[in-house]
This record gives C-alpha cells, sequence and structure tokens, in this order.
C-alpha cells in the first residue's frame, strides 16, 4: 500500500464499499469526493495498475463495461493500512 499514490488508494477504498462497481460508478463517487472532473485516461490507468498489484480483479459486465471487484489482499492492506493510521490518528478526532 506504501507504494499507491493517493489517488490509487481512494479507488481502492471506493472499490472495497461497493459490490462489482463499474468505471463510470467509480468515478462519479471519486468526482463527488474531489469536487472535479476525473478524465477516462485517469481512471483506468489506476485501476489498470491496481490490477496489476493485484489489489482488484477486474472482470466482464457486458461488451461494454467491466466491474472491479478488491481482492483478499486488498482488503488485507486496507485493514493493515488503517492500523498504521490508528497508531498516528486518533479514532475520537
Amino acid at each position: 500500500m506504501y507504494d499507491l499514490t493517493g489517488f490509487q488508494r481512494d479507488l481502492l477504498y471506493v472499490a472495497a464499499n461497493k459490490d462489482e462497481p463499474n468505471g463510470l460508478e467509480l468515478r462519479d463517487e471519486l468526482e463527488n469526493y474531489y469536487g472535479s472532473q476525473i478524465h477516462h485516461g485517469q481512471l483506468y490507468s489506476n485501476l489498470d495498475t491496481l490490477v496489476e498489484k493485484g489489489l482488484i480483479e477486474k472482470g466482464q459486465l457486458n461488451r461494454r463495461a467491466n466491474y472491479y471487484q478488491v481482492t483478499q489482499r486488498g482488503h488485507r492492506e486496507i485493514e493493515a493500512r488503517r492500523e498504521w493510521e490508528d497508531q498516528y490518528v486518533s479514532p475520537e478526532i
């Protein structure tokens, strides 16, 4: 997880909260959070990186859309990151 960009971590977190979202669902969620447009190339190149790292699996919904699902490794990495953050940031804040 340490070698991911902030955008990639956010993308992983959003995907972990959804059941097999497609790229547009992930993009919409992140655009809402960031308050700005996320370009196609930015989204899909970062999703591909997460797939290559084994944190997300990619499957085909139909001819035009893929779905993304966080792997067990991805969930373990999220949990480890949260535990690391909790050392420095109090959950009560």
